[in-house]
């Protein structure tokens, strides 16, 4: 690209355990070019993650620093040997050996088992969130600053089913451990209800925003809205195993939030085009998406939960090419058009 002009976007950032490290890549390659400037992220789960490292970058030292506050990130993550495994497990199993075992079908079906046998209320005292120490280094102020991109992360509120999207001060390390929160692998995570101070409890964005598209709407923010998909829209092959089904069930859930939004702006766009609303009443979202849905359904559903450091190199690698493909292909159009054809997807 030679149009240096600044060219605004806000982020979506998908949730999807170790497959985050393909957003990684998306987002170090968007990083690189100047031209980009980020006025907004919203993020769930892994996004939500991979949304508080580049906003604390950004605010402390710029894109360097947010290049390098993102693969810290990684390479925490890379040294839990399973998403899925209390703490205490995990300090008992080698890492090689935990990664080896968990394509062990027999290994993979056992811990399918004992998530839907044992609830992570079963371990007492023995219980701990991998991804505690993690999140817990991360720098809250740089967070929550009011510098740098507005930054809004989901969750999903267990007793009402309705999301939450944590904004500004509000988000925490509780915030974000409430947005990667499986319900069979993680405890709810509890936090007071800011107007009326009840405790509330939180599980993944995923199910109800992955990720919420609607914060990006704001009037101050730009139309454009880049998509970083980790989760594929389309699977060309039927499921027909335990796991392929379960692992397809939970592509669709985690993406029917994203889908139902991303319909709503082409009815929106609809309206706008047959001048069925004045000037000005409602705001033309312009949708991009940066994925490889190729990449995708090739993986296992085991790579999400186990963050195998080759497989990361590869996902980070294919963000970074899906990125730059997008720069290349699509560029010229952010702040003009969308370069996702949302008639032809609800068609």
């Amino acid at each position: 690209m030679t149009d240096r002009t600044p060219r605004r976007i806000n982020l979506a950032l998908q949730g999807g355990g170790a497959h985050g490290a393909f957003t990684w890549g998306a987002l170090d390659r968007l990083l690189e070019d100047d031209s980009i400037e980020i006025a907004a992220i919203s993020g769930t789960s892994a996004g939500a993650l991979n949304g508080a490292a580049l906003k604390a970058g950004l605010v402390r030292g710029g894109r360097e620093a947010a290049r390098e506050n993102l693969a810290w990130l990684w390479e925490q993550v890379a040294g839990v040997p399973d998403l899925r495994m209390k703490h205490w497990m995990s300090a008992l199993m080698p890492d090689a050996f935990a990664q080896a075992l968990d394509f062990a079908p027999a290994y993979a079906s056992a811990l399918d088992w004992a998530a839907r046998v044992f609830s992570p209320y079963d371990y007492g005292y023995a219980y701990r969130n991998s991804l505690e120490p993690i999140v817990a280094n991360l720098r809250f102020e740089e967070i929550c600053s009011d510098q740098g991109p507005a930054f809004h992360v989901c969750a999903t509120n267990v007793r009402s089913g309705k999301i939450r999207v944590f904004t500004g001060r509000d988000i925490s390390a509780d915030a974000l451990l409430a947005s990667t929160c499986l319900p069979t692998v993680f405890r709810a995570v509890e936090i007071a209800d800011p107007v009326t101070g009840t405790l509330e409890a939180y599980w993944d964005g995923g199910y109800t925003g992955n990720p919420a598209l609607y914060p990006l709407y704001a009037p101050e923010l730009p139309a454009d809205v880049v998509v970083i998909n980790i989760n594929p829209l389309h699977r060309n092959e039927l499921p027909t195993s335990v796991r392929e089904i379960q692992n397809r069930v939970n592509e669709i859930s985690f993406n029917s939030s994203l889908l139902r939004e991303l319909r709503s702006i082409d009815f929106v766009q609809r309206l706008i085009d047959d001048g069925a609303v004045g000037d000005g009443a409602m705001k033309r979202v312009l949708v991009h998406m940066i994925a490889d849905d190729e990449l995708m359904n090739r993986l296992s559903v085991a790579t999400k939960a186990v963050p195998v450091r080759a497989v990361m190199e590869t996902l980070f690698e294919a963000g970074r090419a899906a990125a730059d493909a997008f720069l290349h292909e699509h560029g010229t159009k952010v702040g003009v058009q969308g370069s996702v054809d949302l008639r032809a997807m609800f068609a």
